[in-house]
């Protein structure tokens, strides 16, 4: 949560944004990829469990890995559209 928290407190207009994704998240038991589409439709599904999720409607980006089996999310990446598209979203 502290990456999330210094995020929305250098780019505020995405705090309510990333505290819903977080809240969804943190009840979710997903056990496979077609679990998050089912909450997330614009969540997009990268190799090796990392998934892109779009925030305040695909301003910024968010990557996690997640180990499906233990269902522990690691933030691998959180930053605005531009940003995004400077990284290889499967490597970071």
């Amino acid at each position: 949560m502290r990456t999330l928290k210094s995020y929305w407190d250098e780019h505020p207009e995405t705090r309510e944004h990333i505290e819903s994704w977080y809240t969804i998240t943190k009840a979710a038991s997903w056990k496979n990829p077609n679990d998050i589409k089912a909450q997330f439709r614009n969540a997009s599904i990268l190799k090796n469990g990392r998934v892109v999720f779009n925030i305040k409607g695909n301003e910024h980006r968010l990557i996690v890995k997640i180990h499906y089996n233990t269902g522990i999310v690691f933030i691998r990446f959180i930053g605005t559209h531009k940003a995004y598209n400077q990284i290889n979203a499967e490597q970071v």
